[in-house]
């Protein structure tokens, strides 16, 4: 993104409390288009309160969100409805419906904003977003409890991405998966994002995700983000949690990886 392109999301001053606890107190944060953008830090420290808030999924405390060039506090019809026709979201557990099959999830989203559309081409739809999420074509007629873990989120990932948003919001998309299944989506990520020109804002605690796939990192701490950056930047701010996270044992090892993954043919 040029330094005088608008930002994909915009968040200053963002202010969030429940009760006497202070979640967030003046945090700034600037998605820029076409980023993967991974959000992280300790537990407790708002990061899906973060997004729930850019997603209008909660009303903050104080503070101004732009999302996509619109107000993303407003309440009128047509900024909602913009906001949630652009963007899509996979959360932690998926948020499958069990009792709809998987391309009956998909198509949830497009009953939604395009009542019109003729059942058959919903369908047609729906099992195209199905294989651009890597699950084979006979998945769209089972059930999430037929599906593995794996394949859960890629479905999750499916009805995300039914209304073919630019802004894509994942939610610790790799966690309870092992770690070639991890890997795979994280490249499944990767080539949505080149082929289809996505915005990626991914709260994650995998390091091999951060190392193999985000442009930027932007740390939360202190009830505020504290730096964004490039990976290389963030491992040498001198922050205490920042260089435990990053600079131990783990962080070492994820980032060896990756320089592996950077030099190999």
């Amino acid at each position: 993104m040029s330094a005088d392109a608008t930002p994909a999301v915009r968040v200053r001053g963002l202010a969030n409390r429940f009760g006497a606890q202070v979640v967030h107190e003046g945090l700034d944060l600037d998605v820029r288009q076409g980023e993967i953008l991974g959000v992280v830090g300790g537990s407790g420290s708002g990061k899906s309160v973060l997004m729930r808030s850019i997603l209008g999924l909660r009303t903050p405390d104080g503070g101004t969100i732009e999302v996509l060039g619109v107000d993303g506090l407003a309440r009128d019809d047509a900024s909602r409805l913009h906001i949630e026709r652009n963007t899509g979201v996979l959360f932690q557990d998926g948020a499958l419906f069990s009792s709809l099959t998987v391309g009956e999830n998909v198509e949830v989203p497009l009953k939604e904003h395009h009542p019109g559309l003729p059942d058959g081409l919903r369908r047609e739809l729906a099992l195209l977003k199905v294989k651009l999420a890597g699950l084979p074509a006979d998945a769209i007629d089972k059930l999430p409890s037929q599906l593995s873990g794996g394949m859960r989120k890629r479905a999750g990932l499916a009805r995300a991405l039914a209304l073919d948003p630019p802004l894509l919001f994942l939610d610790e998309p790799t966690a309870g998966l092992d770690p070639i299944g991890a890997a795979a989506f994280d490249t499944l990520i990767l080539t949505l994002r080149q082929a289809l020109g996505l915005t990626v804002f991914i709260i994650t605690h995998d390091l091999d995700t951060l190392y193999a796939i985000c442009d930027r990192i932007a740390v939360i701490a202190d009830r505020r983000i504290v730096a964004t950056g490039p990976l290389e930047e963030i491992e040498r701010l001198d922050h205490p949690w920042v260089q435990e996270y990053f600079n131990g044992p783990r962080g070492r090892a994820a980032r060896e990886a990756g320089e592996r993954a950077a030099v190999e043919p």
